[in-house]
């Protein structure tokens, strides 16, 4: 059984996940070594190696894994290797069955380890295969009933480890509520943050652009045709501020109000696009409607952002009176043209 029940796992509790994790492992690995060596004088040295390979591939598994609770393939590994490792070093094939009875006791912390990693019903499942096979090697070989409850006395480890992992779940709980606000929180300051410094620069533009012309206007100063013009073409900017804020830039501006002064009707729109791609994909679609724009003389220009998942990434539509010729723009950067 995995427990689900929380993204905060026992691993990050216990601070698994930093550099400290490197010397648990070396522990763990430590550990293992140091039992699974007493095999070595009574078992047979390819099945006394085998074991303790086994044992030591486990414990570096149920370490270096990331993803919380273990993955299936991984935990199926880590609980089989006690009960194989256990039967490797428990059964001589010349002398029929040992009295090792070692590797359950480097087994134990591999398979508490295991339930720290949120396998607890899988990590039982391997308590009860070693077990059995110590179960096995004290009926056919005639252990005494004390020295085979001695060996599976190691199991008390795995069992204080799940009670641990029981009772703290509730702090479990609270802590992945508080990484939750936490990262609503952040999330909402970002966006608030976000929002401001739009705002900012939408009112610095506005201050550059109109504050001259608005001031002549509040003075009472009649307007020239020059400048009529100039309201006219700043009208529009803003509103392509509005808009289309992701395609203003002073490249793409400044050839809008080109065309614009030359009689082509220009329109600017944004349906949000640009979130998922990359920078410089953006400056291919500027420089492509830029493109346009300076080449117009008559007619009209449409730029459009197409919504995020479209194949199109953006479209430039210039319709001219001798020639229409239409752009587009793909996610990844690619230009095609059709008239």
């Amino acid at each position: 059984m995995a427990d689900t029940d929380t993204e905060f796992g026992l691993r990050d509790l216990l601070g698994l996940r930093d550099p400290a994790a490197g010397l648990f492992l070396l522990i763990l690995q430590a550990t293992i070594v140091l039992y699974m060596v007493r095999n070595f004088g009574d078992t047979p040295l390819l099945a006394a190696v085998a074991a303790l390979v086994l044992l030591a591939a486990a414990g570096v598994l149920v370490l270096v894994v990331p993803i919380d609770p273990l993955p299936l393939p991984a935990t199926i590994f880590v609980a089989a290797s006690g009960p194989v490792a256990t039967a490797l070093t428990s059964f001589d094939v010349e002398n029929g069955w040992s009295e090792q009875v070692w590797t359950a006791f480097a087994s134990s912390y591999v398979l508490a380890v295991l339930v720290l990693r949120g396998r607890l019903g899988a990590a039982w499942l391997g308590v009860g295969g070693v077990a059995a096979v110590i179960a096995t090697v004290g009926v056919v070989n005639g252990l005494r009933g004390g020295v085979v409850a001695g060996s599976i006395v190691p199991i008390s480890t795995v069992a204080g480890v799940s009670l641990f992992a029981v009772i703290m779940r509730p702090t479990q709980r609270s802590l992945r509520l508080l990484r939750e606000e936490s990262t609503m929180r952040a999330a909402a300051e970002a966006t608030m943050a976000a929002e401001n410094g739009e705002r900012d620069r939408q009112l610095a533009r506005l201050d550059k652009v109109a504050r001259p012309i608005l001031e002549r206007i509040a003075d009472g100063v009649e307007l020239t045709a020059t400048e009529r013009e100039q309201c006219r073409l700043l009208e529009a900017e803003l509103r392509d501020g509005l808009r289309a804020p992701q395609l203003v830039t002073d490249e793409l501006s400044s050839a809008a109000r080109g065309a614009r002064s030359r009689g082509v009707e220009v329109v600017l729109l944004d349906d949000g696009g640009f979130a998922g791609v990359p920078r410089w994909v953006r400056h291919q679609v500027i420089e492509a409607a830029t493109k346009e724009l300076d080449a117009a003389n008559a007619g009209s220009v449409t730029v459009r952002v197409l919504p995020m998942g479209r194949r199109i990434l953006a479209t430039v539509l210039a319709n001219a009176p001798d020639q229409d010729r239409r752009t587009e723009i793909d996610a990844a950067g690619s230009i095609k043209v059709s008239t």
